[in-house]
C-alpha cells in the first residue's frame, strides 16, 4: 500500500496545525458557526444530531494494522468505543467533542491518516474494488490509479470549491463491485482491440433526490492522458454546473441538461486544450513509481487444496465469505460487520485492535473497506482460514452472510444525522432478524438491501434489489419500497412501488416481497433476475395485501 513521502507528511502536519488554530478561535467565540462551517468541512468535522462527527478518509478502502490500531485507540480514548465503516469506505466516529479535534488528526497524522476532503464541495475519497490486486477477474490493480487521482486532487487549486461534492471510482473487471455508474466520475481500467491498456471514462452519475446512471464520455483514454482528461471533464462541470439551486448543482444535472453528446464535446474540446500544454501528461516513470507501492506480496508456493474443518460454521461461513485469490493457495476473506440484530458498518475499538492482531500474526500487510460496509482480508493462506475464522468468530464477526439478504447497506440515519427524515439503523436491525436462519437466507441467494433515511441516499437504496427510503410524513417515519435496483455490472435505478409504509408495516412488506420472489422465481433465479422478468406488480399487489392497499 501507498506510504507517504516527505511531502505527503509535510502536508498533513501542516494541515493539523492550520486546523488546531481555527478550532482554538471558534472556541474562543473569534469565528462564528457560519464562518467555522466550511473550515470544519474541509477537515471532514460536520455537526450532527448529539455530537460532532469526524471522516476519517481510507483512499481506495485499504489500512495496515497500525492504522486500525490507531482507529481503535481514537474510538477508546475520543469517541464511545466504536467506529463506523461507511459506503465510501472511511471511517465515521459520531461522539467527537470539538476541543479533541486537533489532537485526533495528530494521533491520525501519525499513522499517515487525515480528514482531509471527506466532506465538503470538492472531490472526495477515491474508492476502488474491494479485491483490488488479489482477484484474477481484473485487467491490473487499479488502486495505483486511485492514488494518482488522490494526489492530483488533493486541494486542487481549481476543484477546491466545487458547485457540490464529486465522487470518483475505479475499477478493473467486467464485474462491477465499486458501483462505478453510480459515481459523479468513473474510470474503468480497460483493453482496446490492439491489446492496449487504458481507461474507459464515465461521468454524470449519482444518487439522492434524482437518481441517474453515469454516461459514457470516452471509450479509450491513453495512460498517459487520463489525468488531463479527468481534469477536462471536472473543468466542464465547474465552469457549466447550475450554482443558483442546490438541487440542480451535481454532475449529473449538468449531463442530463445539456445531453451526453453536447457533453462529450466540452469534455473533449477542454481535453485538447489541456493535452496541448502537456502540463498534465502523466510520465510511466511516475506511474511505475506509485505502482512499486502497490507490488503484490511476497507469496509463498502452496497448494492449492481447501481448507478441511469439522466445523459446520466454518463450512458455512467458507462457502458464503471466502473468494477465489489469483494466487494458487490463497484466498480472498470476507469480514461481515453485519451481525444479526447489530449495527451494519459499526466495529468496536476492542474489534479493531484484535483484527490488527490477526493481520500481524498471519503476515499480511493490509485490510480493506468495501463500500457494501465491510471488511476484506485480500490475502489469507487458505491453510490458515480455519484459524481465521476461529478467531473471526470469538470477535463476532464471523456471520457467514456476505451478499445474502441480512448483508444489508444502511446510513446512520435519524439516529444521528441531523439532515435524515427516518431511522435507518433500527429497520436492518428488524429485517435481519426476520430472516435471521441461515438456511432461509441460503434459500433466497444473492439479494442486496439497502436503507436511506432521507433522500440523500448515503445507504445507497436507489442501487438496492430492495431498496428502502426513509421519509417524513407529517412527523411520522414512513418507508417506501423501491425494486430492482443494482450497483453492480448491471446497473439500475430502483423503481418506487407505492405508498409508504410505517416502522411497523415495513419488516412484514419486505418478508411478502420476499415470500412474492420465491414463489415466481424459475430455474434458481435471483431476486433481481425475477423482478426483472415479472414486473413489479406482483411484488405490489403482495407487499401491501388487500386490506392496506385499499387504505392507501
Amino acid at each position: 500500500m501507498y506510504r507517504y513521502d516527505e511531502f505527503d507528511a509535510q502536508f498533513v502536519r501542516e494541515r493539523v496545525a492550520q486546523f488546531r488554530y481555527q478550532v482554538e478561535r471558534r472556541l474562543a467565540g473569534e469565528l462564528t458557526e457560519d464562518e467555522f462551517k466550511p473550515l470544519r468541512l474541509m477537515n471532514g468535522l460536520y455537526l450532527q444530531l448529539h455530537a460532532y462527527m469526524l471522516r476519517i478518509a481510507v483512499p481506495y478502502g485499504t489500512l495496515n494494522s497500525r492504522q486500525l490500531r490507531k482507529l481503535a485507540y481514537i474510538a477508546r480514548t475520543y469517541d464511545k468505543g466504536y467506529g463506523h465503516f461507511t459506503t465510501r469506505t472511511n471511517m465515521q466516529f459520531n461522539w467527537i467533542k470539538l476541543v479533541d479535534v486537533p489532537d485526533i488528526l495528530g494521533h491520525l497524522a501519525e499513522v499517515e491518516m487525515h480528514c482531509i476532503q471527506t466532506s465538503g464541495n470538492c472531490i472526495r475519497n477515491t474508492t476502488a474494488d474491494q479485491f483490488a490486486g488479489a482477484t484474477d477477474e481484473e485487467i491490473e490493480d487499479p488502486r495505483p490509479l486511485c492514488e494518482i487521482i488522490r494526489q492530483w486532487s488533493s486541494l486542487h487549486p481549481e476543484f477546491v470549491f466545487l458547485a457540490r461534492k464529486f465522487k470518483i471510482a475505479v475499477g478493473a473487471c467486467e464485474k462491477d463491485r465499486a458501483a462505478l455508474l453510480w459515481h459523479d466520475m468513473a474510470v474503468q481500467i480497460v483493453k482496446n482491440a490492439e491489446g492496449r491498456v487504458g481507461y474507459k471514462v464515465y461521468a454524470g452519475g449519482g444518487m439522492g433526490r434524482t437518481p441517474y446512471l453515469a454516461q459514457v464520455m470516452s471509450e479509450f483514454v491513453e495512460r498517459e492522458d487520463i489525468l488531463a482528461y479527468l481534469e477536462a471533464v471536472l473543468r466542464v462541470y465547474n465552469q457549466d454546473s447550475r450554482r443558483d439551486n442546490i438541487h440542480k448543482q451535481r454532475i449529473k444535472i449538468l449531463v442530463n441538461a445539456i445531453g451526453v453528446e453536447e457533453m462529450r464535446k466540452r469534455v473533449q474540446r477542454e481535453f485538447e486544450e489541456i493535452k496541448a500544454t502537456g502540463t498534465l501528461q502523466l510520465p510511466q516513470e511516475e506511474l511505475d513509481r506509485i505502482r512499486a507501492y502497490f507490488a503484490p506480496p511476497p507469496f509463498e508456493t502452496l497448494p492449492d487444496d481447501e481448507p478441511t474443518s469439522l466445523d459446520p460454521t466454518f463450512k458455512s461461513w467458507h462457502a458464503q465469505n471466502v473468494s477465489k485469490h489469483r494466487q494458487p493457495g490463497y484466498a480472498i476473506a470476507t469480514i461481515s460487520l453485519k451481525p444479526i440484530g447489530g449495527v451494519p458498518g459499526d466495529c468496536t475499538a476492542e474489534q479493531l485492535d484484535a483484527l490488527a492482531d490477526l493481520m500481524d500474526e498471519y503476515g499480511m500487510a493490509e485490510i480493506r473497506v468495501s463500500h457494501e460496509q465491510n471488511l476484506v482480508l485480500p490475502h489469507v493462506r487458505k491453510k490458515d482460514l480455519p484459524a481465521i475464522y476461529k478467531k473471526l468468530k470469538a470477535l463476532h464477526l464471523a456471520t457467514p452472510n456476505a451478499g445474502l439478504v441480512t448483508d444489508i447497506i444502511a446510513c446512520p440515519g435519524l439516529d444521528y444525522c441531523d439532515l435524515a427524515n427516518a431511522r435507518s439503523i433500527p429497520i436492518a436491525q428488524d429485517i435481519a432478524k426476520r430472516f435471521e436462519n441461515l438456511d432461509r437466507q441460503h434459500d433466497i441467494g444473492e439479494l442486496k438491501i439497502k436503507i436511506s433515511g432521507c433522500i440523500n441516499a448515503c445507504g445507497h437504496h436507489h442501487a438496492g434489489h430492495i431498496g428502502i427510503l426513509g421519509v417524513d410524513k407529517k412527523g411520522v417515519e414512513y418507508y417506501q419500497l423501491l425494486l430492482g435496483g443494482s450497483g453492480a455490472e448491471d446497473a439500475a435505478v430502483g423503481a418506487i412501488m407505492g405508498p409508504g409504509f410505517t416502522e411497523h408495516d415495513i419488516g412484514p412488506a419486505v418478508e411478502r416481497v420476499i415470500d412474492t420472489y420465491l414463489k415466481l422465481r424459475r430455474n434458481g433465479e435471483r431476486f433481481l433476475d425475477t423482478y426483472r422478468r415479472v414486473g413489479m406488480e406482483p411484488f405490489k399487489n403482495m407487499a401491501y395485501g388487500e386490506q392496506m392497499y385499499a387504505a392507501h
